[in-house]
């Protein structure tokens, strides 16, 4: 195969996928006006309704935006030689393989928070805002952003140094030693996201006594679940929609419940969500998705090292000189349609772990309270009550509402 005819093939995935994403996209935007399900006609009243219709609206018509924008430049960027070019800036700084690629990278990296950042403003400081969902100051945007540099920089920037090192190393065995740095991260950060990085953005509090308390540690106590940490984060101080989650596993596992959620809903209701959690943790969701999760890595680090070498790959974008970080970003775009396929695929399992956990909780706890409380959560945040079944499938990693629904009363 010649590197022209792996060029075409590179454009003819980008502008596929697009495609692809688009037609869902407007499926999905066809289905906006579909009559509310019967399961679902206390959710909104007609005001909230025309309110959601709206909302969906406004998300929608700015997310096309995002995405032309991002096609049109991926593909100037690929007939332009793009890469080629922040190749030559990053040789011109720098002469070591590692310095080179985390130059490389950080550019691009650059280059593409200064084209999502207006979108991500808009939405945050137009649309949410109008809705009433924004809470986020404009500083509070900005030093969350420069966090998330800094954060991308140092933890990135130390994985993607230690890869390159094994590959100048151990060029046809690489994967096996990044694939356990990956894996170890991984374990590590699921063990210890909530103590190390989300008080970075975010306070947690131990939630005080009082009867939502006794509610949980009662509910715990008689499922067999031990929890010791149950926190509340000011999730409020960016946004008034709710969530709740479960984190970690053995001595280091926790629940967080958001200021927003306490609020929004009953005590009973709370409880519910939470059972729903303990249900992920009583079916070992957590072990299963890191495991496969790990497995997935290492075939995708097994494949990267069957190509990465090839003086095709670089010659395909352009570039004259053989580099990892160009390997690797040709790699990343030829593996586009297996990503979607096993995205998709997790999708699959993971609303399937949803509905197990909805179950456990409809068994232990109470169903009818687990529904008030996704039905207000969908109400609160305005959410849309009849995607597209196709839309669905790709895309959520969660049964929609109705399904969630008819599941629970059956």
């Amino acid at each position: 195969m010649s590197a022209q005819v792996l060029f075409y093939i590179i454009l003819g995935i980008v502008v596929v996928s697009f495609i692809f994403d688009q037609l869902l996209d407007y499926l999905n935007t066809k289905h906006f006006n579909d009559p509310i399900p019967d399961e679902l006609r206390d959710v909104y009243d007609t005001d909230e309704y025309q309110k959601s219709q709206h909302y969906k609206a406004d998300k929608n018509k700015l997310s096309l935006f995002s995405d032309w924008v991002s096609f049109i430049g991926i593909l100037i960027f690929l007939l332009l030689d793009g890469f080629a070019f922040i190749d030559g800036i990053a040789r011109d700084l720098a002469n070591h393989p590692i310095t080179i690629a985390l130059i490389f990278f950080g550019i691009l990296m650059l280059a593409s928070d200064i084209v999502s950042t207006p979108f991500s403003y808009y939405s945050t400081f137009v649309i949410e805002e109008k809705y009433g969902f924004n809470k986020m100051t404009p500083k509070t945007f900005w030093i969350d952003k420069l966090k998330g540099w800094l954060l991308g920089a140092l933890i990135g920037g130390a994985l993607l140094s230690l890869i390159i090192w094994f590959y100048l190393l151990f060029p046809n065995t690489f994967w096996i030693y990044a694939w356990g740095l990956i894996s170890v991260f991984s374990l590590f950060m699921n063990m210890f996201y909530t103590k190390l990085i989300v008080p970075l953005f975010n306070k947690q509090t131990p939630l005080g006594e009082g009867s939502l308390r006794d509610k949980i540690e009662a509910y715990a106590k008689k499922v067999g679940f031990q929890l010791d940490n149950i926190f509340v984060i000011d999730g409020s101080k960016r946004s008034t929609k709710a969530n709740a989650y479960f984190s970690g596993f053995g001595s280091q596992k926790r629940i967080t419940l958001f200021d927003t959620l306490i609020e929004d809903l009953d005590d009973e209701e709370i409880v519910a969500v939470l059972a729903h959690e303990v249900g992920h943790y009583k079916h070992k969701h957590i072990v299963y998705n890191l495991t496969l999760s790990i497995i997935s890595t290492g075939l995708t680090l097994w494949l990267l090292s069957l190509m990465v070498g090839n003086p095709i790959l670089y010659e395909a974008l352009g570039v004259k000189q053989q580099g990892f970080h160009i390997g690797l970003i040709a790699f990343g775009l030829l593996y586009t349609p297996i990503s979607t396929l096993t995205g998709f695929l997790m999708n699959i399992l993971s609303r399937k772990f949803e509905y197990q956990a909805d179950n456990f909780a409809k068994n232990t706890y109470a169903g009818q309270y687990l529904i008030s409380s996704l039905k207000k959560l969908s109400q609160k945040s305005l959410s849309n009550l009849t995607p597209h079944p196709l839309y669905v499938k790709v895309h959520y990693s969660h049964p929609s509402l109705l399904q969630r629904v008819q599941n629970l009363n059956r």
